[in-house]
């Protein structure tokens, strides 16, 4: 097991320590459930540094490293819409996009023996997506106009991303039939 593995499979734990202690009840509980997203992000920079820089990519770690992510992204957006700082519909699309990127890759997976790695156009969106919901976890008083404005420009971010690997998807599955024949 690789360090970025297991930097990786840590987020996946952050993951219900996250609705926890947002859920707590506790003071400062959203300031902890922030610094628990901060630290989720933290380690998905350290573990990518690290599997690029000391070349410990693997198979694993590219399925690994984007499912925590998703995950995290997702329970933090499921936790903000449950408080009605953001709609419950921005989960719907959130979730749908998600699915259809798995349900994706795990086709090109069993297709090629491989996955799309990540671009800068997903990192972007995903670095937008992360500053948007700590904005609305740090400041859930914003007014809801401004919340969904926000909410809708990642979500629209994230779409754009999803089309460009939707793309990238089908010309892998078509070089991949055109080996085949």
């Amino acid at each position: 097991m690789t360090i970025p593995n297991i930097l990786s499979l840590f987020r996946l734990a952050l993951v219900p320590c996250f609705p926890i202690m947002f859920f707590s009840g506790t003071p400062r509980a959203r300031t902890y459930a922030v610094l628990i997203y901060i630290l989720a992000s933290l380690t998905d920079v350290l573990d990518g540094f690290i599997a690029r820089h000391y070349h410990m990519v693997s198979r694993l770690g590219r399925v690994l490293d984007p499912l925590a992510d998703k995950l995290m992204a997702f329970t933090v957006l499921t936790c903000i819409a449950v408080s009605r700082i953001v709609p419950p519909w921005a989960v719907l699309i959130f979730f749908c996009k998600e699915a259809l990127m798995g349900i994706g890759a795990l086709a090109l997976y069993r297709k090629i023996d491989d996955v799309i790695p990540s671009n800068w156009l997903g990192k972007g969106a995903g670095a937008f997506f992360f500053i948007i919901c700590i904005c609305l976890l740090i400041f859930p008083q914003i007014p809801p106009v401004w919340a969904i404005v926000l909410i809708c420009f990642a979500l629209a971010l994230n779409l754009i991303a999803f089309f460009n690997y939707l793309w990238i998807f089908i010309q892998k599955m078509s070089q991949s039939t055109e080996s085949q024949s």
